[in-house]
Formats: C-alpha cells, sequence, structure tokens
C-alpha cells in the first residue's frame, strides 16, 4: 500500500468515526421517522373526534380508508410499483386487517363514548403489546433492562391517563382493547415487511388491497349516516385519511425498518401525551398539573430502550 492510500484511507476512517458511521446515522435516522410517525398517530383521536362532528363511525372510517387508498394508489401507479410477490400478501393482509380497517374502526366506535384522553391508556398499553407480539413473530430477544424500561413507560402512561379521566372505565373498553390488539398484530407484521420493501409500498399495498371493502362499505355508510360536512369534520377526515392513514404510516415503517420493531414501539410510549396536548389545544380538555412529571418519567423510559441491548 503506497503513502498516498494509506493516508486517504486513515482520512476515511476518521471522517467514518467523527459522522458516527453508518450504523449510528441509520439509527438516528430511524428515530427520527419514528418519531414523525408517533407525532402524525398522536393527531389521530382529536381528528376523529372532529369527523365525528360530521359523520357516523362507519362512514368515519369508509370514507377515510377509501381516501388513503386513492392516495397510495395513485403513487404506486405513477411511480409504477410492481405488484409485491405472493409470500407478502399475507402479511399485507394483516396490516390492512389491522392499522387500515380493525383499529380505526374499534376506535371510532370507542370515542362515541370515551373521551380521547381515556382512550390514551389504550395507545400507552401499544408499545408494550407490539414489543411482545415482534417477539414472538421475529424471534427478537430485547434484554431485561428493555423489558423493565419498556414496562415502567407503560406503568407511567396508563397511571397518568386514567388519572386524566378520573379512574372511570368508558363503555367502549373492549373495542379499546380490541384496538389494541388488531394494531400491534399491523405493526409487527408491517415492520417485518419494511425490511423487504420500502415502507411507504407496505402501507400503499395494503390500503389498496383493502380498497374492494372500503368502497362499498363507505357506500352503505353514507347511505344510512347522515353527513353534516363542517370545517372540523372535513378536516379531521382529510387527517385521519392523509395524515395518520398514510403518511403517518410511511415514515413510522421506514423508522421500525431501520432501528427494529421493539425500539421503534417504545417511542410510541410519547403518544398519548402528545394526544393530550392535542386534546387541550384542539379540543379544549383540561390537562392536570401532573403531565410535566409524566411527561419527564416517559421520556426517561424511552432514553433507557433506545439504548437497551437487543
Amino acid at each position: 500500500m503506497t503513502a498516498h492510500n494509506s493516508a486517504t484511507r486513515s482520512r476515511t476512517v476518521a471522517v467514518s468515526s467523527s459522522s458516527g458511521g453508518p450504523a449510528t446515522r441509520t439509527a438516528r435516522s430511524g428515530t427520527l421517522l419514528a418519531a414523525l410517525g408517533v407525532t402524525a398517530f398522536s393527531l389521530t383521536f382529536p381528528a376523529t373526534a372532529w369527523g365525528l362532528e360530521g359523520f357516523g363511525p362507519w362512514s368515519l372510517v369508509a370514507v377515510r380508508s377509501v381516501l388513503a387508498a386513492l392516495v397510495a394508489g395513485a403513487a404506486l401507479l405513477v411511480l409504477r410499483i410492481p405488484v409485491p410477490s405472493r409470500r407478502h400478501w399475507a402479511g399485507l393482509a394483516v396490516v390492512g386487517g389491522g392499522v387500515v380497517l380493525g383499529f380505526p374502526m374499534l376506535t371510532t366506535l370507542a370515542l362515541q363514548t370515551s373521551t380521547t384522553s381515556h382512550a390514551a391508556v389504550v395507545v400507552g398499553l401499544l408499545p408494550l403489546t407490539t414489543a411482545a407480539l415482534s417477539a414472538l413473530r421475529t424471534g427478537a430477544r430485547p434484554s431485561r433492562a428493555f423489558w423493565l424500561a419498556a414496562l415502567a413507560g407503560a406503568a407511567v402512561v396508563i397511571a397518568f391517563t386514567v388519572q386524566q379521566s378520573g379512574g372511570a372505565l368508558s363503555t367502549g373498553d373492549l373495542y379499546l382493547f380490541g384496538a389494541l390488539l388488531v394494531c400491534a398484530a399491523g405493526y409487527t407484521e408491517g415492520g417485518r415487511l419494511a425490511r423487504e420493501m420500502p415502507g411507504w409500498q407496505v402501507i400503499g399495498w395494503a390500503l389498496v388491497l383493502c380498497l374492494p371493502l372500503a368502497v362499498p362499505a363507505a357506500a352503505v355508510a353514507l347511505s344510512f349516516e347522515p353527513v353534516h360536512l363542517t370545517a372540523h369534520s372535513v378536516t379531521g377526515l382529510l387527517w385521519v385519511a392523509i395524515g395518520s392513514q398514510f403518511l403517518g404510516l410511511v415514515v413510522w415503517y421506514r423508522g421500525m425498518a431501520e432501528i427494529g420493531v421493539s425500539k421503534a414501539s417504545q417511542i410510541q410510549l410519547a403518544q398519548p401525551l402528545l394526544t393530550l396536548f392535542w386534546s387541550v389545544a384542539l379540543l379544549g380538555e383540561h390537562l392536570s398539573p401532573a403531565a410535566p412529571l409524566a411527561a419527564v418519567g416517559v421520556l426517561v423510559c424511552i432514553a433507557v430502550t433506545q439504548r437497551a441491548r437487543t
């Protein structure tokens, strides 16, 4: 090796070390993308509450699925994305059933009787459920420190959100716990598929796969449920369709592919607190003085899970 080549190699190693290396950059990128997805998801419940001001629950879910599928389908068509191989369709069906149809339908039904702060209890349990399902599905084995921090974070979120709702259980709890299970399954399968194809294609094809069900469901629901178009209802519909159902899931699945399902799921511990913030800002709900303490506790737990060895 010449002196020139040796010097060049040394400079390359130095630059790579100073920038943290490819693995570090990927971890940072994945964390940022997952955090953007969580921010988009945190607006889902307030936006759903707005949407319910003008749409019935079945109409809202069906129309949001149709709109999101049209946007995703247009993107797939314009970019000439090939149809996924046959081995991916079962996983895409799980994603569609979980995050395209199941979670939106169950949470929308629950929000007819539950407040957004009470519904946030379920979101607080979602990271732990997703991590558990991921461990079963993919064979991942997070460390003991990871599980302890995840459990602690879930406990903080549950205690805070239950205190916010006065400790009362709403009649929509069965819907909410059902939503928890189907969404965790959809996240786990979507995160696995996002390692084999771009994340936006995962949710894009899942939406298109659900379109034959969503279109007739929307037609039937709109014929039975009255519609009152207002600024709130239209804004809420557009956000849950495009922001939560498509764009949010695009960055979320990409983030999970880069840092892993278990670690990405723990960033979602911040989602209930963000939802409560939006509930105050957009819906006029009142926030207790315990919010800053809960926020600090959750952020500490997130930091531990992100550093824990898997």
